[in-house]
């Protein structure tokens, strides 16, 4: 139980969306080129990426189990607070492994991260409405995720452009607002969730909330387990949890090599940093636009035959970035791959929660979340090495092929859709 009704949990819920990924849209377009700027090679920059996705791995199930044993809003709390250690160390830095230092602590925020607002918000609607699917709610939420970071990242293109301080360059201003607007969304998460979660027996007022932490970080384990059970035994979650190793590799590509490629084709980092700025907007404007349609198209069509058409579509967009010549043929690229992108992301975790139960939930999004961080950090150098050896589209044009072939892996779940829909099971979508 929450203390909030569905509705209230809802709003909530796109809020803090929003007061979290804002910031993120600051430095979506410099992430990569900062640390260019700066001195570092394509393959080191691209290896912070792994520094990142190991971080990620390591801390992602524990993280998750602690989520779902002890409570959502504490680990969200932690989240925030490594938030803002993560930004600001990332501002300042000026090696690759002062780089590396700020990479470990995004994975570490990244892990507490994934998960547990999500998962806070799907257990407050199946408390009224057992087993619903969430697609359309998802669907708003990725429109939510999408605008704030179109509007972050315009604003990050503005202050590059701008560069009203001299004695820094153009692209460390958007990480230290970035780090400022960290700190807003930690005090929003610190007043606005409230969540009630059941005290054990003997959970008195006194010394109660001690007990309750060391029982709960005792569950952690057991949970874990359970996690790692559920996707060892269900045919259908371990497809899933494959569709994120070949996900990952399209995600390098357009999250991470597009803006590299789009410094070589303009000249310069600075200028591809003040230009990613609105392309960045408009790239998420239209994630939120797929996000949006997604959830149209699951309800014609079905969420399993939904997902496997974006996650084909966003592949093949992905070699098509790296096979155009131009810097205007390469945005164009970007924004179909990115609005195919916004439309995988919804359908996919509506088919992870089917698979989900309240004792799990947080440990079986942290499971997704792993296997893609895993995956970024072995694709990254991989195509990063490839890019300085070959050239930036030939490890696009690779990223984006191998990611179609994560289509096979959605075949457990459609067959599992049939059954329900054979069997007149189909679940309330909300």
């Amino acid at each position: 139980m929450t203390g909030l009704t569905p509705a209230a949990a809802r709003r909530v819920f796109l809020l803090l969306s929003a007061t979290r990924w804002f910031p993120v849209g600051l430095v979506v377009a410099v992430t990569t080129l900062l640390p260019v700027e700066r001195g570092l090679t394509v393959t080191q920059t691209l290896t912070l990426a792994s520094v990142t996705g190991i971080v990620v791995f390591a801390l992602e199930l524990p993280t998750g189990g602690t989520a779902d044993a002890f409570g959502r809003k504490p680990v969200l709390v932690a989240a925030a607070a490594t938030q803002v250690v993560a930004a600001t160390v990332f501002a300042v830095a000026g090696s690759f492994w002062q780089f590396a230092v700020a990479a470990a602590a995004t994975g570490a925020f990244r892990a507490l991260d994934s998960g547990p607002l999500e998962a806070w918000f799907v257990d407050t609607v199946h408390a009224t409405s057992p087993g619903a699917d969430v697609d359309r709610t998802l669907a708003r939420h990725g429109g939510v995720v999408g605008l704030s970071v179109a509007s972050g990242a315009l604003v990050s293109g503005g202050l590059v452009w701008w560069h009203p301080v001299t004695a820094w360059s153009a692209l460390t201003l958007p990480y230290v607002v970035y780090a400022g607007l960290a700190v807003v969304h930690l005090v929003a998460v610190c007043l606005l969730l409230r969540e009630v979660r059941p005290v054990p027996d003997g959970g008195a007022r006194c010394g109660g909330a001690a007990r309750r932490a060391l029982a709960s970080a005792r569950q952690t384990p057991a949970v874990v387990a359970d996690g790692l059970r559920l996707a060892a035994t269900n045919r259908v979650l371990l497809g899933l949890l494959l569709v994120e190793v070949f996900w990952s590799t399209a995600m390098v590509v357009f999250e991470s090599l597009q803006p590299i490629r789009l410094g070589e084709l303009v000249g310069s980092e600075a200028r591809a940093g003040a230009i990613m700025g609105p392309v960045a907007s408009v790239g998420w404007g239209v994630f939120a636009l797929g996000s949006a349609l997604a959830g149209m198209a699951s309800r014609r069509v079905g969420v399993v035959r939904a997902a496997m058409a974006a996650r084909v579509l966003n592949g093949l967009g992905a070699v098509w970035m790296g096979l155009v010549a131009g810097p205007a043929a390469l945005v164009v690229a970007y924004l179909v791959t990115y609005a195919l992108h916004g439309a995988a992301g919804p359908l996919y975790n509506a088919l992870l929660h089917r698979e989900a139960a309240s004792r799990n939930r947080s440990t079986v999004l942290s499971l997704a979340s792993m296997t893609a961080f895993a995956t970024y950090a072995i694709a990254s150098p991989a195509l990063g090495w490839t890019a300085d050896l070959l050239s930036t589209p030939t490890a696009m044009v690779l990223g984006g092929a191998a990611s179609v072939l994560g289509v096979f892996c959605f075949l457990p779940a459609l067959r599992r859709e049939r059954e329900l829909h054979r069997a007149g099971q189909v679940a309330l979508s909300v």
